[in-house]
């Protein structure tokens, strides 16, 4: 993974690990070990789709850059679906309090986001690759200078 997607990483997981900290505290203030194991749980759950998610996506960035697009799009769909599917499951369980458990996920999947968001906008990544071959960067031009007959 390249240094700029390490960064992004970081600096989403970061946020997203407080504000999980902050969840875990929380929650086992409200409702005490339950609370705690389901604030746990949420932001562990949030921290590890998201990004593996991010990491499959930057994957196909330099692999299939053509399918980079819809390809982001049907990730955020799957894990969006996935943290639904795991909220549908764990509703009645006694092991942890789902209610923190579902706030857990919320905020700390609105904090990653925003994150995500914030250290991609920061970033600064090229939108076209320079041509190494030349020093200008600008290869047309010296082509037709260098066919044209003197």
């Amino acid at each position: 993974m390249p240094s700029n997607d390490v960064r992004i990483l970081i600096q989403s997981a970061v946020p997203t690990a407080v504000v999980g900290a902050v969840a875990v505290a929380v929650g086992g203030a409200v409702e005490g070990g339950q609370g705690v194991i389901g604030a746990v749980l949420g932001a562990l759950l949030v921290i590890l789709l998201m990004g593996t998610g991010l990491y499959v996506l930057q994957w196909i960035a330099r692999s299939i850059p053509h399918l980079f697009q819809a390809m982001g799009l049907m990730m955020y769909m799957t894990q969006i679906l996935l943290i639904f599917v795991f909220i549908a499951l764990f509703k009645d369980t006694t092991l942890f309090h789902p209610q923190v458990f579902a706030l857990s996920l919320l905020v700390s999947t609105l904090t990653w986001v925003a994150a995500q968001a914030r250290a991609t906008m920061k970033a600064k990544t090229f939108y076209v690759d320079p041509d190494p071959a030349t020093p200008t960067g600008n290869a047309t031009e010296e082509k037709e200078t260098s066919e044209r007959p003197s």
